[in-house]
């Protein structure tokens, strides 16, 4: 049955797809005026050079650029360099550490708070660059951002990381990543975010206190995030674990399935890693009732109101192509090995702009598009959608 899918064309077109959107960035989102790249591009390709510029948007911009690189050197460095310079200009807090949520189109400091999100971004894409480059001063500056975000946001006494703070690392009252998320002291998604960006650091410096941080993670994510009953993450809780949330995010459930595994694998602890595998296989099951027809995975589901919001975003697509292969890989079950492909081929028949370039945000539950939402924003970056072709061109 795995024979259905061709895996060779699979390759031939994501291998021209991360092309595709690596053209778009550096066609369309450079700001040659201001510096850096544009904060805001619409869906019809409308720059508005007013935009604020955000530090996950910049960061997500390196790592891709540093990560095609490091998949085939025919790909280009300049973006990177580009936006490794932005970041080190004007994101990284010279006086408290940490990095600015946001500056404004001219690189003033706009929005000060150290949301941890991004802080864990910016060690992630540095990461990535100094695999590219080998300077260690690029490293240098990972590692300080890393006992940034050690001693100001790691929980000594419940464990897992805490989300938010005001420039000088004081609490603040809003804590919240973005208008629709709960505001609580701790969230599945950074602590998915810290563990990838901690992943990553480990690849180019293998400290012992790391790793142990890094275990430590895994372990926060077995007994407090994953439901050991359903497999799916819990999204919010209170400093001392308490869930506050039933909603199931389809996107980041796939998502964690493969990040998870990628952290036992980079740390080498063969018990975790048993662990994983067997977890990243249950979490990528429970999924699959995510599924559309059509091979879409639906936004989220809230099981108190009985709904799903059967949208489809572009990022949730991305992240279902690489969960599910990875789930095929580890349990060599066809129906994984197959959704990769369905979803794919979904995502080229509703979600790639073939006019303008890249992904459209994605489509309403009726197929309508999302006019609305950007083409390049705080949230709309390259980052999922070129890490899957990247992480799939590895795996074919």
């Amino acid at each position: 049955m795995e024979q259905s899918v061709p895996l060779d064309d699979y390759k031939k077109e994501l291998t021209a797809e991360l092309q595709q959107i690596l053209n778009y960035w550096t066609e369309y989102a450079v700001d040659e005026l201001n510096g850096g790249f544009y904060g805001k591009i619409s869906n019809d390709n409308q720059v508005d050079p007013h935009a604020a510029k955000g530090a996950v948007l910049n960061a997500r911009i390196l790592w891709s650029f540093a990560a095609a690189y490091n998949l085939n050197q025919q790909y280009s460095l300049e973006l990177a360099d580009r936006a490794y310079q932005y970041i080190v200009d004007h994101f990284i807090d010279k006086q408290y550490g940490g990095v600015y949520w946001a500056v404004d189109y001219k690189g003033q400091a706009l929005d000060t708070k150290k949301q941890v999100y991004a802080l864990a971004f910016t060690i992630y894409a540095l990461s990535e660059y100094y695999l590219a480059k080998g300077d260690p001063a690029i490293r240098t500056q990972a590692v300080a951002l890393y006992h940034d975000l050690i001693r100001y946001s790691f929980d000594v006494e419940n464990g897992g990381y805490l989300e938010a703070f005001n420039r000088e690392w004081q609490e603040m009252e809003d804590l919240r990543l973005s208008d629709k998320d709960a505001n609580e002291k701790k969230t599945m998604n950074t602590h998915l975010h810290v563990l990838e960006a901690f992943t990553n650091l480990y690849r180019i410096w293998p400290n012992e206190e790391l790793k142990a941080k890094i275990l430590g993670l895994l372990k926060d994510f077995q007994e407090h995030i994953v439901d050991a009953g359903a497999f799916r993450m819990i999204l919010f809780f209170d400093e001392q674990w308490s869930s506050k949330s039933d909603t199931i995010s389809y996107g980041h459930d796939i998502e964690a399935s493969w990040l998870l595994l990628e952290a036992a694998e980079v740390v080498g602890d063969h018990q975790m890693l048993v662990e994983i595998r067997s977890l990243a296989v249950s979490m990528a099951e429970a999924c699959l009732s995510g599924l559309d027809g059509d091979g879409s995975l639906w936004y989220e589901q809230e099981p108190s109101k009985g709904h799903i919001i059967k949208e489809k975003h572009w990022w949730v697509q991305a992240e279902a192509m690489v969960g599910f292969y990875n789930a095929w890989q580890i349990s060599a079950e066809p129906k994984f090995l197959i959704s990769s492909w369905r979803n794919w081929n979904f995502v080229k028949q509703a979600i790639l702009d073939k006019e303008n370039g890249e992904w459209f945000w994605g489509i309403h539950e009726d197929g309508r598009l999302m006019q609305h939402e950007d083409k390049v924003g705080l949230w709309k970056c390259p980052y999922h959608n070129s890490r899957a072709c990247i992480e799939l061109l590895k795996r074919i």
